[in-house]
């Protein structure tokens, strides 16, 4: 059985039987059955990198492989995935003792990550507009910040903190730090986790740094290179999004198949009337052709480490694709699908969010238009791997 067929069996056999409580209990004892056998079939970490202690899939690969995580809502915390795009930045800015102390325990899923980027007072989809702040004092840096939607900053046990250090930059992208500041340091306060839509498990987190101090070798990266570090974080997780919202329309879709072939109405099924049918056939095509958007957008990562615009476009397309394929799959589904009997309606508001976090869809939308009108030889349909 391949690690996809693997991954597939362990999702819809265990993770989605064991969802109602996980619900209830928010993770609990019944995770902790799951992250267990995960690790004794060895599907745990698939991602990270063989040495240390995870599947040492390629990008590719795991890519893939988040096809199917993605249809229960638990299913990286299960998989041990959720801290793949945190540790792609400590590995590849890290310090040797950096990733001593964070980088193995987050693979071994002993410890979890948080990431203080969004602030409430300014445009989080523009990070030159941050205000925290982080000075050097002898051997320390002293952190300001105020941030919010810092996920899961409630339960980690370290927070990478976005702040400008070089305020007197006429480079705006090279005035931020990445500085990594250990949860309980003096200072750092949980204002609130923030009521959301939704029963997401993230734990949006409103923090505060109040003359925060940590040595200076907290810096994660070059002085000066946070918003590299970033977007480096930031881009391979838009795609690992994208593919886990494919399983999620796949999952919808599924739903929607199974209650059209069985419910009955106005002298047919409801398969057998041409509206319903319209709606399985386009969110076919819907997840076809968002499937492929991803799948091309990860081979350009592959091939140059960056794939921008293949990665712009996948994540505002498959973000509208999830919402639609949802939706539809409500509307066969009548006064159900609005009901907490079916998985439907938390997927619904759960869907909501794909559409604003790792940058709204207009912010990349714009940033896509604005490639092409400077080079059309941009357009991705004209890349060569050469």
């Amino acid at each position: 059985m391949s690690i996809r067929d693997a991954v597939r069996r362990f999702i819809d056999d265990e993770v989605i039987p064991a969802e109602p409580a996980l619900n209830a209990a928010q993770g609990g004892p019944p995770l902790r059955a799951l992250t267990d056998s995960a690790k004794r079939q060895g599907l745990w970490a698939l991602g990270h990198p063989e040495e240390l202690g995870g599947g040492g899939l390629s990008f590719r690969d795991f890519v893939l492989v988040n096809e199917h995580i993605g249809r229960s809502r638990w299913g990286q915390l299960a998989l041990g995935t959720v801290s793949m795009q945190d540790s792609i930045m400590l590995h590849r800015f890290g310090t040797p003792e950096q990733q001593q102390r964070w980088l193995a325990p987050l693979v071994a899923g002993d410890i979890m990550p948080s990431v203080g980027l969004t602030e409430p007072d300014v445009a989080g989809s523009d990070p030159t507009l941050i205000r925290a702040t982080a000075r050097a004092d002898g051997d320390q840096w002293v952190i300001d910040a105020h941030k919010w939607f810092t996920t899961g900053a409630s339960r980690a046990a370290f927070t990478t903190i976005f702040a400008r250090t070089e305020p007197d930059g006429t480079d705006p992208h090279k005035t931020l730090s990445a500085i990594v500041v250990p949860a309980g340091t003096p200072g750092y306060e949980i204002v609130r986790v923030i009521p959301t839509m939704g029963t997401t498990h993230g734990d949006h987190c409103e923090i505060r740094l109040s003359g925060v101090r940590v040595p200076a070798d907290h810096l994660l990266g070059e002085r000066g290179g946070g918003f590299h570090v970033a977007q480096v974080r930031l881009g391979p997780g838009r795609i690992f999004h994208a593919m886990r919202w494919l399983g999620q329309a796949q999952r919808a879709f599924e739903l929607m198949l199974q209650r059209a072939r069985t419910r009955y109405a106005h002298g047919s099924l409801l398969g057998e009337k041409g509206e319903i049918q319209r709606y399985i056939a386009e969110s076919a095509a819907d997840i076809q052709a968002a499937r492929l958007l991803v799948l091309d957008a990860a081979d350009a990562y592959d091939a140059d480490g960056r794939a921008r615009d293949q990665i712009a476009i996948a994540k505002f397309w498959v973000a509208r694709v999830l919402h639609d394929v949802i939706d539809r799959a409500i509307q066969v589904h009548g006064a159900l699908g609005v009901t907490a009997d079916t998985p439907l309606e938390e997927m619904y508001r759960e869907a909501r969010y794909a559409r604003i976090y790792d940058g709204p869809d207009e912010v990349h939308r714009m940033t896509v238009a604005r490639r092409l009108l400077a080079d059309p030889r941009r357009a991705p349909w004209l890349r060569t791997d050469d």
